[in-house]
């Protein structure tokens, strides 16, 4: 893995086809929000499977959770929406059949020459596509469990929300003054109503 990717660094802001064949921007994908990103070997990888389902699994939880969830992999378009449609996966999955990934980021998996794949990763972002955590899964426990990930994002959520703690102060009296902005989801909404004085 290149050397600038790791915690504290910002990852590269990739542009591919979706599972729809739609180019997508992974900061567009990303919002505002924490998300989980796995480099995958690809629909072959019984391991991309194995970790897949349980993140399909996980996914209500991650849906409620303003999390987001993006695969990329080496797959052209028909193997990538097989894979996603194996797993039950609801989220956006993109194709990288011509390695720019994998080459970008120096995770060239030399010792599978038949398949090309990426050397898998997996990493937890925070908003601006910067890197909380990385994982390497070319051995299948050096992939995040489901405890590793909620941990992970636990901590990167109370870094990047004002409002995790609502006893916090001033945020009780920005909430009774109308400013919305410390508050998630609130801040692109009209203002609640205010209690008759």
């Amino acid at each position: 893995m290149r050397s600038d990717i790791v915690p504290g660094g910002t990852f590269p802001d990739y542009e591919l086809p979706d599972h729809a064949d739609v180019p997508r921007r992974l900061s567009e994908l990303q919002g505002d929000d924490p998300m989980i990103l796995t480099l995958a070997r690809g629909h072959y990888c019984p391991k991309e499977h194995q970790q897949h389902l349980e993140l399909a699994a996980f996914y209500p939880k991650i849906a409620v959770a303003y999390t987001q969830v993006v695969t990329i992999a080496t797959d052209d378009h028909h193997e990538l929406q097989e894979f996603r449609a194996s797993v039950g996966a609801q989220w956006t999955f993109l194709s990288d059949p011509g390695r720019i990934v994998q080459q970008d980021l120096d995770i060239a998996e030399y010792t599978d020459p038949d398949h090309n794949p990426m050397i898998p990763h997996t990493l937890v972002l925070k908003p601006g596509l910067v890197v909380h955590s990385v994982y390497n899964g070319y051995w299948f426990w050096g992939r995040p469990s489901l405890a590793d990930l909620w941990r992970d994002l636990r901590e990167a959520s109370r870094e990047i929300r004002p409002d995790w703690d609502l006893s916090k102060p001033g945020l009780r009296e920005a909430w009774d003054s109308g400013d919305l902005t410390p508050f998630h989801g609130w801040n692109k909404r009209p203002a609640p109503p205010t209690s008759p004085a």
